[in-house]
């Protein structure tokens, strides 16, 4: 797994606080992947130089190179002012990663909450948290407990609370082949873990019974 950094980005605003997220660590070597889909397809008893299949190494050394790369953004958190309280919920994020145990794809729904601390973040930022750590090899329980434990400690609030819902191609596609079945994962921290009624409220409110 890569590194995730998140260095002090310059502010206009003082009473704002910003980081600059971007994944460290080294990205695709696309000419190697090509040379590995390359290899892939023969061993696979086709003929990777064919007319249908000469450019097809190409083709998905890039896909997997877009699909592995998060996009950089500026984490900025605001002064919670009017001092609120209550739980605030993003549902229905979108969730596209990569299965680490056979590279097919999953996908789903997050839903993401927290009570605020001290400050309180742009929502659009929860989003680009869940895409943060979903561009990656992953397992969906690393997942969401990642979600839940970088906002814990960058933001700083009272509790956080993150529901993944997604169903794995290797399942549906493969295996027992069961379509339309969803996973469910959840990882709470603080208070949302801590007080029975702060739970149930997020997991009334993000739809899961």
């Amino acid at each position: 797994m890569s590194e995730i950094l998140a260095a002090p980005a310059a502010a206009s605003d003082q009473q704002q606080r910003r980081l600059r997220v971007v994944r460290s660590g080294g990205g695709v070597d696309v000419e190697a992947a090509q040379r590995a889909v390359a290899d892939l397809l023969t061993a696979l008893g086709r003929d990777a130089e064919s007319e249908h299949l000469a450019d097809t190494p190409r083709r998905v050394a890039h896909a997997y190179a877009e699909l592995l790369a998060p996009r950089e953004f500026n984490l900025t958190t605001f002064p919670n002012e009017e001092g609120y309280d209550e739980l605030v919920l993003a549902r229905d994020i979108p969730v596209q990663s990569l299965c680490e145990h056979h590279l097919l794809p999953f996908q789903g729904v997050a839903h993401v909450g927290y009570l605020p601390g001290d400050c309180i973040l742009g929502l659009s930022k929860l989003a680009r948290v869940v895409e943060l750590f979903a561009r990656d090899l992953q397992v969906q329980e690393r997942l969401t407990k990642q979600v839940a434990g970088w906002l814990q400690q960058h933001l700083e609030p009272k509790g956080v609370g993150v529901v993944i819902e997604a169903e794995h191609l290797c399942m549906s596609m493969r295996g027992v082949r069961v379509r339309g079945s969803r996973t469910v994962t959840s990882a709470l921290q603080g208070l949302l873990r801590e007080d029975a009624r702060s739970r149930q409220e997020f997991f009334a409110l993000s739809g899961v019974h």
